[in-house]
């Protein structure tokens, strides 16, 4: 009987560790990521592909057991995958290798199962025999959806097996999101100072052909004698158990017969992910030599280059199909001529290594595990017809990245990747930004060490303060002020007070020292707002006077505040018409700051005109960012004009600080208003950051704590600058206040959504 509390069960049929094996690994990867990504949206179980004869000690993950050269065994499974209702869908993970000598028992147990299956091909062979065509047909005719890891390998199944392409998705292999270390510092740790190491890995077999990479080698130490190659992993155990160690010590006679010692070190051991993923990073140069033809897709290729490496291949599909426009270099297989030349090129220029794993880095980035999982789970949904909802799990608060860019002085402005880039300099509208967003932070987590970047990104505002009253913007690395404080300074000055009135609203838990100072620089920064004209300019500025407010009443700073305000109301009265309810005639960036001004003038004053023309003009721009219950912000690319409908048009240019501020007002007005449809707008929202997006890709990095910097068309801007980053906290604080902190639940937005478009997942925060 089905137990009705209990989620879907997704059954994944798979080799799995500590087996081990590529697939081992990539399974062990992607239930990782599927569990890691989402909550309450289904539970995993895992069938162990397991030979009769070779067993392994399995952790309580594994569920089931298939024997994949015992014919009952399959027997069995299909008898308890098709009397368990609890089990939603079936996903197999297919190598021919897996089932060789047992392949009818496996076309009889796809046929046999009467739960949608979904078959994972990892290797498609090319110009397929007879034989080998009728097998790969009849897996098909069993599946309800088969997933391939390349375009190329989704063309022979559609021109060589006939199958249909609207059966097929292209799932990349996934990759790690890395926090790439200090280069220098990782050669140091493992005793690689001073070498210029080039690398591969893998499960060592003759088909790695190593022996290509030792014979370039002779030629590569001639240029750069200081060159250390390095062998990393173990013999495969289907090699150990037919052959031993025959291959590894052949090449080991080989480099000692070319006087090759000192430049090659095996490290011989199946090594844990963090371990390899630095040795990884330290590598200047990767090798990938395989010569089997038909490698469709290999791991270790794309853990290389997740980590920056920058890689020469030979021809697999996967190669050919990554390594263009400048992301890599092919040579042809077994050439060691080719090989040598290229290593020796790389290593002559540091500028072209730096391009390539650029390249590389980028070009991979749709298909990290997280994003791999997405695109799992929104397959595992279609398959289920929609009767499994998928709703994200919230990432812990991670501050590292905050604090990463934040030196002595300041927090700076861009990173490249997630480095700091100091030549970049500060700005007072990063720092502003993180005052605020740290001020949340230490409300809520009482942390103490959050009073010390308090204190800095405090220090930085009263640096940028000028004798005449007024803030600049920009400062060089050299803390000096640059020319490009000439014009544009109004937004900035607003942003400054925001932050300064919000520190100022929490001030009992603040030393006095502190307070007093910002009490007595607001006061001074207020002296000329009322020059102001620019609107965002003036509703920061309403919104810092409204929290300094809270702990500091000022009449003063009211009749500021109530002048600004007016100016908002004139601005909105001179547009409002009977479609258009907004304060100027188009939509442009930061929109949500208007209405939650407005708001916060309310707050302040109890004038119901502000009040009413907060929400009007609030729920308008709702009504034109939200479709379909997908949060799509203004696009940089062009501005939402009075006659538009809505934000349909441009595709891509939308901004993490653009999402954030419309969760900050969305939090305010739910504060004020109480309406659940606020509460479920925060949800949709933030869910834009975690993958609910028209690329349906994560634009939070978990690993490095870094937001990144945009969601373009066709991509997503990895670069993790200060803006994008301090924007994420903000929102994802808000999250912990209205629904972690609170234990508030949030009701589940049904959504269907075609298998192509993939668009509108329902969601859980």
């Amino acid at each position: 009987m089905k137990n009705l509390n209990s989620l879907p069960e997704i059954f994944i049929i798979t080799s799995y560790p500590p087996r081990e094996c590529g697939i081992a690994t990539y399974s062990q990867d992607l239930i990782f990521a599927l569990n890691n990504k989402f909550t309450k949206s289904f539970d995993i179980k895992i069938c162990a592909l397991e030979s009769e004869f070779v067993k392994h000690e399995y952790t309580k993950d594994v569920n089931y057991v298939l024997e994949t050269d015992n014919s009952k065994s399959y027997i069995e499974l299909a008898e308890n995958i098709n009397e368990n209702s609890n089990i939603s869908m079936v996903l197999v993970q297919h190598e021919f290798g897996l089932f060789r000598t047992n392949e009818s028992d496996f076309i009889q147990l796809l046929q046999t199962i009467n739960k949608p299956i979904i078959v994972v091909f990892h290797t498609v062979l090319p110009n397929p025999n007879e034989d080998l065509r009728k097998m790969m047909q009849s897996i098909n005719s069993c599946a309800n959806s088969i997933v391939v890891m390349t375009n190329n390998s989704a063309k022979i199944l559609v021109e060589e097996y006939q199958i249909d392409t609207e059966k097929i998705s292209v799932i990349p292999h996934g990759t790690h999101l890395v926090e790439h270390s200090n280069k220098d510092i990782l050669k140091e740790k493992y005793n690689t100072t001073g070498r210029k190491v080039i690398s591969t890995f893998g499960l060592l077999s003759s088909g790695k052909c190593i022996e290509t990479s030792i014979n370039a080698l002779r030629t590569i130490v001639k240029k750069h004698p200081e060159v250390l190659f390095l062998v990393i992993g173990k013999t495969h155990p289907n090699v150990i158990k037919n052959e031993g160690e025959i291959y590894r010590e052949n090449l080991q006679a080989r480099i000692t017969a070319l006087q090759l010692n000192k430049n090659v070190r095996f490290i011989n051991k199946y090594l844990a992910l963090d371990e390899l993923l630095e040795y990884l990073q330290l590598t200047d140069v990767y090798l990938f030599t395989s010569k089997d033809r038909n490698q469709a897709v290999s791991g270790t290729f794309s853990y290389a280059i997740s980590c920056g490496c920058p890689i020469i291949s030979t021809p697999i599909p996967h190669a050919v199909e990554v390594l263009d426009g400048g992301t890599g270099i092919i040579v042809d297989f077994e050439n060691y001529k080719q090989l040598a030349e290229q290593v020796n090129n790389l290593l002559d220029n540091e500028q072209l290594r730096a391009s390539i794993s650029s390249n590389g880095i980028h070009k991979l980035a749709p298909t990290a595990w997280e994003n791999s999982a997405i695109s799992h789970a929104i397959l595992f949904e279609q398959i289920s017809n929609s009767t499994l909802e998928l709703h994200y799990k919230i990432p812990p608060i991670n501050l590292n990245h905050f604090k990463n860019m934040t030196t002595d002085f300041a927090m700076i402005q861009f990173s490249i990747i997630n480095q700091p880039d100091i030549n970049s300099g500060y700005t007072l509208d990063d720092n502003a930004r993180a005052l605020v967003a740290m001020c949340q932070h230490f409300e809520l987590k009482k942390n103490s060490e959050d009073l010390e970047y308090i204190s800095k990104y405090f220090n930085f505002i009263k640096y940028c303060l000028q004798p005449e009253n007024y803030f600049l913007n920009y400062v060089d690395e050299h803390k000096k002020f640059t020319k490009q404080n000439s014009e544009n300074l109004a937004d900035s000055n607003g942003r400054a007070i925001w932050a300064l009135g919000y520190l100022i609203s929490i001030s009992d838990k603040l030393p006095i020292e502190l307070v007093q100072s910002a009490k007595e620089t607001m006061q001074l920064a207020l002296v000329n707002v009322c020059k102001i004209h620019s609107p965002r300019a003036m509703a920061f500025i309403i919104k810092g006077i409204y929290y300094s407010n809270i702990k500091n009443p000022s009449e003063d700073n009211i009749l500021i505040l109530k002048h600004l305000a007016d100016k908002l109301v004139q601005m909105y009265k001179h547009e409002n018409d009977e479609n258009w309810h907004w304060y100027e005639s188009y939509l442009t960036y930061g929109n949500s700051i208007l209405p939650e001004a407005m708001l916060c003038a309310f707050l302040a004053t109890d004038n119901e005109n502000y009040k009413i023309i907060a929400k009007t003009s609030f729920d308008f721009l709702l009504s034109k960012i939200f479709i379909n219950d997908v949060i799509k912000v203004v696009s940089n690319k062009g501005w939402l004009q009075n006659n538009d409908k809505i934000i349909i048009e441009q595709v891509g240019g939308e901004q993490p600080i653009d999402v954030s501020y419309s969760i900050i007002a969305l939090s305010k007005f739910y504060d004020v208003f109480q309406e659940e449809t606020y509460l479920q707008k925060i949800e949709i929202a933030f869910s834009w950051f975690l993958g609910k997006n028209h690329l349906q890709q994560i634009v939070y990095n978990p690993c490095t704590g870094g937001c990144y910097d945009g969601l373009e068309d066709t991509y997503i801007n990895l670069n993790q600058g200060a803006e994008s980053t301090v924007s994420y906290l903000m929102a994802r604080l808000i999250i912990e206040r209205h629904f972690v902190k609170n234990e508030k639940p949030i009701k589940l937005l049904n959504v269907n959504h075609s298998k192509k478009s993939n668009k509108n997942q329902s969601i859980e925060i």
